[in-house]
């Protein structure tokens, strides 16, 4: 695959980080004005339906609308505005009819805002382009709240001037850190051969569920049971404690900057093997790393690395007149034809639709989309109920508290897990 297009694929990602964390941002282009329109909707005649996007997919829509305002005789107009602007207004926008009718978001912030009763409820197609776990993103409470768009999931990137293949398993990393070529000049006896955020809890939940662990029980879904102090989880913090006190320079242990820190030396040579999201492309590519994309190896109990699982569905605002006609757009909108276009033409995005997946994976052109698809085979959907928000910090502590030695992984789990108990129950 051309390094361009590597670039374009990686663009079109929300880090995951910034799911969680914060707001993304976009520009504007020139190419795709939506006239000024900032948001809000126009006064609807009944024959609109409004689409709210971020400047990433503007062009995509308008280029897909012709046909669907042809087959239904509607106009669609397109708001370009944040994605993160749009779901932070809907509880007040929706209500007073100033927000788009359809819009996308998150799946981990699709549950809480059903629940809330901001989003309709929808019948997804009952034509194979999806599975239970496309659905399990999109449900909460046993309704389905939104149209599965686009997926991701952590990979394993590895530098092919340093490696002559993809490492296979957690001991083919560990023989790594023998390598002298990696050794990190400003610590004895650490090593930088392979370099993972684990201090960091969304890139350190799929070792721990690899070794049994989980966030909450039920699939997700039962936040009294909090499983992140299981004997499995445990034993992935233990696993996770060796290489932050024998193996990984002290940096790693920084949240704030272990990630910065993993990018500098994979991107300097310095690192052989890291573990990120589709959305590091990017920079590795802008600073020419000869690089390939493979699924995380194999974990030293046998079992594969479960990372979160995360993406973007399409949501129906609740308040819209034109609910029927807003779920015949998400019906639209992510069936294979459309979902092959945004993948080959726009954002390079892996489509939630499972016969574009299949597609991809058939070509075999997309080395970072078919690593994706291959990984989020084996992820595990970030539970969509409001409690998660409670498990980020108290996870993070835990990890730290683990690997700096403050704590062993048993007392780190079992105080973290009382944290986040004691804190769904105080606010929910």
């Amino acid at each position: 695959m051309s390094k361009t297009k590597w670039k374009k694929y990686a663009l079109g990602f929300v880090s995951a980080s910034a799911v969680v964390l914060s707001a993304c941002g976009g520009g504007e282009d020139p190419a795709t004005d939506t006239g000024g329109q900032t948001g809000g909707a126009a006064e609807n005649d009944g024959n609109t339906l409004e689409v709210g996007v971020g400047s990433d997919y503007v062009a995509y829509v308008e280029a897909i609308a012709p046909a669907f305002e042809e087959e239904h005789g509607v106009t669609i107009e397109v708001t370009e505005r944040d994605m993160f602007e749009i779901l932070e207004a809907l509880p007040l926008d929706g209500p007073s009819g100033l927000a788009p009718d359809v819009m996308l978001a998150p799946y981990d912030r699709i549950g809480g805002l059903g629940q809330q009763g901001h989003l309709a409820p929808v019948t997804l197609p009952d034509d194979g382009r999806y599975d239970e776990v496309d659905q399990q993103q999109v449900t909460i409470d046993g309704t389905q709240y939104g149209s599965p768009f686009v997926i991701e999931a952590l990979v394993m990137y590895w530098n092919q001037d340093l490696l002559d293949s993809a490492p296979q398993t957690f001991e083919d990393l560990e023989a790594l850190t023998e390598d002298e070529r990696f050794a990190f000049e400003s610590e004895s006896g650490k090593s930088t051969a392979f370099l993972a955020n684990w201090v960091d809890f969304y890139n350190s939940y799929g070792l721990l569920s690899g070794y049994g662990g989980y966030v909450f029980g039920q699939d997700g879904t039962d936040p009294s049971d909090v499983g992140l102090n299981t004997p499995g989880a445990i034993e992935g913090i233990e696993y996770a404690t060796q290489w932050f006190q024998e193996v990984w320079p002290q940096g790693m242990l920084d949240v704030t900057s272990a990630g910065d820190f993993i990018d500098e030396q994979f991107i300097s040579g310095k690192a052989a093997a890291i573990i990120n999201g589709p959305w590091g492309a990017a920079n590795y590519n802008t600073n020419e790393v000869n690089y390939s994309v493979a699924p995380i190896p194999t974990l030293p109990n046998g079992n594969e690395y479960e990372p979160f699982g995360g993406g973007k569905g399409w949501i129906i605002n609740n308040y819209s007149e034109n609910l029927e006609i807003a779920e015949e757009w998400l019906n639209f909108v992510t069936n294979e034809e459309n979902m092959m276009l945004l993948h080959e033409e726009y954002t390079n995005e892996v489509p939630a639709n499972q016969h574009a997946r299949t597609a991809i994976q058939e070509t075999g052109e997309d080395e970072l989309a078919v690593a994706v698809i291959e990984q989020y085979n084996n992820a595990v959907p970030m539970p969509n109920i409001p409690e998660m928000a409670e498990v980020w910090t108290g996870a993070e502590t835990m990890m730290f508290d683990a690997g700096s030695g403050n704590k062993t992984p048993e007392q780190a789990a079992n105080d973290a897990v009382q944290i986040i108990s004691d804190n769904i129950e105080q606010k929910y």
